[in-house]
């Protein structure tokens, strides 16, 4: 993984320094509110419905054992325990205290860690497929390509201050795991006839209360361009965004009112003329340089067909290891290894319920030693709020599960129902319309039978506290939203959502349901989509191909009779 250099750890410092004088000034009252709300985002910092909220960001989602040991100490010295892993791979501390988020940052500042661009109108994390450089199916490996767009984004100047955020995604593979249709620009690592490796372009997607799928702007980009390309898009962002009504400002508005194809033209033009074979252009060496910091590991050597045999009846003899197995772990591309997905979704844990993305400063403490000892010291967030491990050898499979269920992280429960994408809502966020920890826990509580949630397939639950939409359910099989009537939530349900390779939004089903009816209502949902499912001897069709196929008017008739 990339180590800071001495330019980069300067700057950090620097900029530790810097929020440290600010936050003290505004301490004193030397500061007004509105001068420090904008330098306060510039380092990850909110002010939510109870106490601040410092986001720190976790570039696509790489994170050393030793950078996670800190985040448990800092959590355990400055917050309650735990924290919170985001959908754009961040983890996120609910309870510091304004005046030592200058420490927090300092002490992170120590392990090549910062808050900086996690929120604010800027260039944000740039997040990518948590399988990157293991994948079967993989072009390229985006991570070195994300790593430029990082350099390159970070303390940009003319991009320091657009008229909304953005967010980039990159991905490696057809098959996408990083929403990088719902992100303001996504980049698909292409080949083209002669070999040569380019990205398609998509601008404009987001969700939010004007969710959008991005449009493509470029079919072949090659890739000594991505930056000069990347920088005439924000350009012409910059020029042409809105900035006087927040809610219209994103890129997406933008695209959406010109069309995709104008807009390409304007990027094309402004491409043309001011960055295209200039400084922006990469070179074989830059290329180079980026790919060393993502060097493969020391695999071992491993006799396949032992290893294989010995699973088997490990699987055989076991059937909690056999489903875990099964939905917790993916093929990767050298043989006798697999990545494993550890489950941030534990759901009911002795009668308490654990909220999706939480883990906590045992945890964290517990998974860095594990990391070292199974996956060379390094895990991987992913869009879905889990955590993986992407090397382990299949002759340790078995004994990493047996720790990892000590934890509560092993549950087997990856891509089904109960591995919900949930905001932190109403409990939490200042801006959230309603609760989404209480209506998760009802769900499992619905739902806790995981041979019925494997014979309900693969289905994506996101649950949002509000129309931000930062659990992203407008592309869940299943979305629920959290709305606010007369000071009582309620729950607005939509169906055949996808964030994958041919994402949709999904379509409201009807008026919102009461906070008491939300898991019976997805169980009556179920239950029409079990009694229409087309059914063969080889393929079980899918909740997302019945919606497909039928639409939502079987499920609304059952739901509103």
């Amino acid at each position: 993984m990339y180590q800071y250099n001495y330019a980069d750890q300067a700057l950090v410092e620097e900029r530790v320094a810097q929020f440290r004088d600010q936050t003290q000034r505004f301490l004193k009252g030397e500061l007004p509110e509105e001068q420090f709300l904008p330098l306060r985002l510039q380092n990850g910092l909110y002010i939510q419905r109870y106490a601040p909220m410092l986001r720190i960001a976790i570039p696509y989602g790489l994170l050393a054992s030793y950078q996670l040991r800190k985040l448990a100490e800092i959590t355990r010295k400055y917050d309650k325990g735990y924290g919170h892993f985001t959908t754009r791979t961040n983890i996120q501390l609910n309870w510091p205290k304004l005046e030592d988020v200058p420490d927090i940052l300092a002490e992170l500042a120590t392990v090549q860690m910062h808050a900086i661009q996690t929120s604010g109108n800027c260039i944000r994390n740039t997040t990518t497929d948590p399988y990157a450089g293991i994948h079967q199916a993989e072009i390229a490996d985006p991570r070195p390509y994300c790593e430029i767009i990082r350099q390159w984004s970070t303390f940009h100047p003319e991009f320091a201050f657009l008229p909304r955020k953005f967010k980039i995604a990159v991905i490696g593979t057809e098959n996408d795991r990083a929403a990088t249709q719902v992100h303001d620009v996504g980049l698909h690592v292409k080949t083209n006839d002669a070999g040569e490796i380019g990205f398609e372009v998509i601008v404009g997607g987001g969700l939010g209360r004007t969710p959008v799928i991005g449009k493509v702007i470029n079919e072949f980009l090659p890739r000594e361009h991505l930056l000069s390309y990347l920088d005439a898009i924000l350009r012409v962002y910059n020029l042409h965004g809105r900035r006087d009504n927040k809610y219209k400002a994103r890129i997406k508005i933008l695209v959406e009112s010109m069309g995709g194809r104008e807009f390409a033209k304007l990027v094309d033009a402004e491409w043309q003329a001011h960055t295209k074979d200039g400084a922006l252009t990469l070179t074989a060496d830059n290329f180079a340089t980026a790919s060393s910091f993502f060097s493969a590991p020391d695999y071992v050597a491993i006799d396949a067909l032992q290893v294989q045999s010995e699973l088997q009846k490990l699987l055989s003899e076991n059937k909690d290891f056999s489903n875990w197995y099964t939905q917790n772990t993916v093929a990767h591309k050298i043989g006798g290894y697999r990545a494993v997905v550890i489950s941030l979704k534990a759901g009911l844990v002795d009668g308490r319920y654990v909220p999706s993305g939480d883990v906590s400063d045992t945890q964290m403490d517990t998974l860095a030693d594990l990391s070292d000892q199974y996956s060379f010291g390094e895990l991987r967030g992913t869009y879905q709020q889990n955590l993986v491990f992407a090397d382990v050898q299949v002759s340790h499979l078995y004994e990493l599960w047996q720790q990892l269920d000590k934890l509560h992280l092993a549950r087997a429960n990856i891509n089904t129902l109960t591995d919900m994408i949930v905001c932190p809502g109403w409990d939490y966020c200042s801006l959230a319309n309603a609760t989404t920890h209480n209506i998760a826990e009802q769900i499992e509580k619905q739902f806790n039978d995981l041979d019925y949630l494997y014979d309900l397939g693969d289905i994506r639950l996101n649950m949002s506290g509000c129309m931000n939409a930062c659990a992203h359910h407008h592309v869940g099989d299943i979305g629920i939203l959290g709305v606010d009537k007369k000071g009582e939530h309620w729950y607005q349900i939509s169906l055949g959502g996808n964030s994958s390779d041919d994402a949709k939004l999904g379509k409201i089903l009807g008026k919102a349901v009461p906070a008491s009816d939300v898991a019976s209502t997805l169980q009556t949902i179920l239950d029409v989509y079990l009694e229409i499912r087309a059914n063969s001897d080889n393929e079980v069709e899918g909740f997302g191909e019945v919606i497909n196929r039928v639409g939502i008017a079987p499920f609304k008739e059952k739901v509103y009779g």
